[in-house]
């Protein structure tokens, strides 16, 4: 049985013009000069430079702020060539996901990529064509890191169901076996011991004086490689009967061999380096902090005239024109709000900034004077958003990927929030004064006997501050700090 019913609702609902804000929020003036450039190619009525003269798009009144043009809109209005009842395309063109969210970057040329160079090796070898069409398909297994993460079991049934090889895993073991001593060293290695082992033993060939440290050094890391990784040297050097010396010198040379073989060649160093260009430059004067915005690669923006006058025309005839006529109509406004919109989201957004940014130099006004990161104040996304009277997403947009200029380097918006808490005499500080306190006492300790959490935690409750163990851990991670058995050294 169907029932028909009237119901209210109230929900929230975003507009294109609010979305498009939101977006150009988001990026860095980096990006945002690439959009820029990017609606100019796809919006014919948006173009570059200063409008100086009268908006070509508001109607000419007399004294009194009367229309002259009132004799031809008793008859015929722009908005009688457009029916109600069509939707504009730019209505249906904007949505949450667009182009916009692409990241650009600056291509350059590039040499061979790690596979590429032990595929290149492989004509060195006397491989059959079949030796020759396994042993790519082992390079091809092996990561980006130089190891061969998969059993060579789960190799040969690959190749039985993909390209119809039946091969033994012997002798797949043998042609990585030579794989494994193809330039860097170390690849082809199924784990972290089995690399390291794999470039001391290159090394025992390639420096025959060495090879007794270097032989000692292989031992450790096959027998003691446990007790090496948990720093347990005490057990080492009883159970191989050698010096604290020779530990040193064993340890020298194991931590000066690649853990990652193919991390010269991987992707990640071969991306673009990513320049930063600061939005905002901070300026000192008379011992008082200005800051404005760095437009500098960001044009100015005004409409088309052409097309302005051309909706002007269209709008003063007399009589409905054709359908041709109608279209071109249609598509002249839909650009020109499009281009309105566009270039009143900039103004909001270059608005929305200065005056986050403002905010933020002011709370913090200390710091920016001095440098000193002690005079940094606990400051939260809330303390800016009561500040400034806008939304905590807006400010935590706002101090997405920007940066600001000072005196004392080029920083992220991010790094001025932190939160805060009371020293024994009720004083308010950053934890950030907390970390570099931290930072101070772990880069002065003995590293025989490195400072563990406990200690630490009792050297700052000495100092004043009320913190616990495990605070002291969560600040020492967040700092990228190990714990103090893997601190140790002899």
């Amino acid at each position: 049985m169907l029932n028909q019913k009237l119901q209210h609702k109230l929900f929230q609902k975003l507009s294109p013009q609010q979305i498009q804000l939101i977006k150009l929020l988001e990026i860095p003036s980096l990006q945002l000069e690439q959009r820029i450039k990017k609606e100019i190619e796809e919006n014919p009525v948006l173009e570059e430079g200063s409008d100086d003269e009268e908006n070509p798009l508001e109607k000419e009144q007399d004294d009194d702020g009367n229309n002259d043009s009132d004799e031809y809109t008793d008859e015929f209005t722009l908005e009688d060539y457009i029916e109600d009842d069509e939707t504009p395309a730019y209505k249906l063109s904007i949505s949450n996901f667009s182009k916009d969210d692409k990241k650009y970057e600056v291509p350059y040329s590039e040499g061979n990529s790690f596979h590429e160079h032990l595929e290149n090796q492989l004509g060195l070898q006397d491989f059959s064509e079949r030796e020759n069409q396994l042993a790519k398909y082992i390079i091809g297994s092996i990561d980006e890191d130089g190891y061969l993460r998969r059993e060579l079991s789960a190799i040969s049934d690959d190749l039985a169901f993909s390209t119809n090889i039946i091969a033994e895993e012997k002798e797949l073991e043998r042609i990585l076996n030579i794989i494994r001593d193809f330039d860097p060293p170390g690849v082809g290695a199924f784990d972290l011991r089995d690399c390291l082992m794999l470039q001391l033993e290159k090394k025992i060939k390639a420096e025959p004086a060495e090879k007794e440290i270097l032989s000692i050094a292989l031992s450790v890391l096959n027998n003691f490689f446990n007790e090496f990784v948990k720093k347990h040297y005490d057990k080492i050097i009883s159970r191989l009967g050698i010096h604290s010396d020779s530990l040193k010198d064993i340890i020298s040379i194991i931590t000066r061999l690649n853990p990652k073989p193919g991390s010269m060649f991987s992707s990640e160093t071969q991306k673009s380096s990513q320049h930063v260009t600061p939005d905002f430059i901070l300026e000192v004067v008379d011992d008082k902090p200005f800051v404005s915005l760095n437009s500098r690669n960001i044009p100015e923006l005004r409409l088309n005239r052409t097309y302005a006058d051309m909706l002007k025309n269209f709008n003063e005839k007399k009589q409905k024109p054709a359908v041709q006529e109608k279209n071109a109509i249609t598509f002249v406004k839909q650009k020109i709000d499009s281009a309105k919109w566009f270039i009143d989201a900039i103004q909001q957004r270059q608005n929305t900034l200065l005056l986050t940014m403002e905010a933020i130099v002011d709370y913090q006004s200390e710091y920016f004077i001095e440098g000193d990161e002690t005079k940094l104040k606990p400051m939260i996304l809330k303390d800016i958003a009561t500040k400034t009277n806008l939304d905590i997403s807006t400010i935590s947009r706002v101090a997405n990927s920007k940066y600001i200029q000072t005196n004392f380097g080029i920083l992220p918006l991010k790094y001025f929030f932190s939160e805060g808490m009371q020293t024994q005499d009720g004083e308010e500080v950053s934890t950030r004064e907390i970390k570099m306190i931290l930072q101070e006492c772990i880069g002065s300790e003995n590293k025989r006997r490195p400072l563990t959490d406990e200690k630490l935690a009792t050297i700052l409750q000495e100092k004043g501050y009320q913190i616990a163990r495990r605070t002291v851990a969560k600040y020492r991670e967040q700092l990228g700090i190990l714990v103090a058995r893997l601190r140790k050294e002899l």
